[in-house]
């Protein structure tokens, strides 16, 4: 078929999962019930934070932060397959797709660099105590997340610019659930040497440099606590990054699995899958994660329901 630059009357198809109509109300569900849990559970975590003066703090200014960011995530993703699964509809339009990369690169990338702000607000509170409230002031907590905001916007920006040089055949199909970038990439027509190449660096960038971080962070902190000779100091210092670090764990391990996935097989139902765990499981998963393992938030959220059932 020849080969054609996209208009906005033109689309992409969205394979899915599958086309068996029998899944396609047990698939409608699922994912509707997730994306709810998901939603519900990040905006009462915002809640708290908000409303209780306990959770002002750099720490818990990040979480609000991740909640918000994760309810942004997913929202890039989940209505749009909602609606055509309802629909049985696969399609996708030209600016729709682009829309969608570009936001989940954005949010995306957001949850990689909140992750390494919160590691170093952990590396500070626990190796640099005195100082913990001049290093982490509102203003430099601040200024970390418009930071963040910015790089990753620019870093989007900049793949979009790329896909708008490419061409595609009518109609083309994309193996996925949504417009992913290596996804798009694949499907392209024209030549995406430099779109392959910008992938890379900016992997290293979101990837590979946010991650030394949180290594870094949490050696030092480890160091820290070795030299600790109070038992009931270690555990408290360590309480307060267990959450951290589960959530660290399961968006880096699912996303890693996400890639070996797509590497190690061609199977692109297997990739879907893998992607599900990193885009929609584990947004969801953060706020029971934080609210389980932090006394803190547990409390924020006691007083909040309380103060809710008053009022009612």
């Amino acid at each position: 078929m020849e080969a054609e630059n996209y208009t906005e009357s033109t689309k992409f198809l969205l394979l899915g999962f599958s086309e068996d109509p029998e899944l396609q109300p047990i698939l409608c569900g699922l994912f509707l019930s997730m994306y709810l849990v998901m939603v519900l559970g990040n905006l009462i975590i915002i809640l708290a934070v908000c409303s209780d003066s306990h959770l002002h703090t750099p720490m818990y200014f990040f979480l609000s932060n991740l909640s918000f960011v994760d309810i942004c995530f997913t929202s890039t993703i989940v209505p749009k397959m909602l609606v055509n699964i309802q629909t049985q509809s696969k399609d996708i339009s030209y600016i729709a797709c682009l829309t969608q990369v570009y936001l989940f690169i954005i949010f995306a990338g957001l949850d990689d660099f909140l992750l390494t702000v919160m590691a170093y607000d952990r590396f500070v509170a626990i190796c640099h105590p005195l100082h913990y409230m001049v290093i982490m002031n509102p203003r430099f907590c601040g200024l970390l997340v418009v930071m963040s905001w910015f790089i990753i916007s620019l870093v989007a920006l900049v793949h979009i610019l790329l896909i708008t040089r490419l061409t595609f055949s009518i109609d083309t199909e994309i193996p996925h659930f949504f417009c992913e970038l290596p996804e798009v990439l694949k499907v392209a027509c024209s030549d995406t040497l430099i779109n392959n190449i910008m992938l890379y660096v900016s992997t290293v960038l979101l990837g590979v440099f946010p991650i030394t971080g949180i290594i870094f962070s949490y050696s030092q902190i480890v160091s820290s606590l070795m030299r600790m000779s109070s038992i009931a100091g270690k555990y408290k210092a360590l309480s307060t990054c267990g959450s951290h670090l589960c959530v660290v764990c399961l968006f880096y391990g699912t996303g890693l699995g996400v890639y070996l996935t797509s590497a190690m097989t061609h199977s692109s139902q297997k990739s879907s899958v893998a992607s599900v765990m990193y885009a929609v499981v584990t947004p969801m998963l953060n706020p029971f994660i934080y609210s389980l393992r932090n006394k803190d938030v547990k409390g924020a959220l006691g007083r909040l329901l309380s103060r809710t059932a008053s009022c009612l």
